[in-house]
């Protein structure tokens, strides 16, 4: 074994690179999220039951448990735009981010590309 565990060999020696051109690789995936899914399941329904099963003697047990899957968490924080101020509303974050990822992930557009990019942006102002 090397120091990080491993058996010292590369995922291409290990026969990895087969598995996934035979899609091997995605069986054993899947196999292992329908695992945790049914671990998951297991742990889980019991402490449904006895939450369920005692709400008259543990009330309060039962309310924080219903509250916590009752909250809705925020998706995406305040973002700060090129002027440095913070951006609250949720149309201008998914303007944001949209000309942020438009940014990183094109290609260098030539000059039709860069227009048709502009005509874009102007529909969505």
């Amino acid at each position: 074994m090397d120091e990080q565990g491993g058996s010292g060999k590369t995922w291409t020696e290990e026969g990895s690179l087969q598995k996934v051109e035979k899609g091997t690789g995605h069986l054993e995936y899947r196999n292992v999220v329908r695992l945790c899914r049914d671990a998951t399941r297991k742990a889980r329904d019991p402490l449904e039951f006895n939450l369920a099963r005692d709400v008259k003697d543990n009330k309060k047990g039962f309310f924080k448990y219903i509250s916590s899957k009752r909250k809705i968490r925020e998706n995406v924080g305040p973002l700060l735009n090129k002027v440095g101020a913070l951006v609250m509303e949720d149309a201008e974050k998914a303007q944001l981010l949209n000309a942020f990822f438009a940014s990183v992930f094109t290609a260098k557009a030539g000059p039709q590309e860069s227009q048709t990019l502009e005509v874009r942006e102007r529909a969505w102002r």
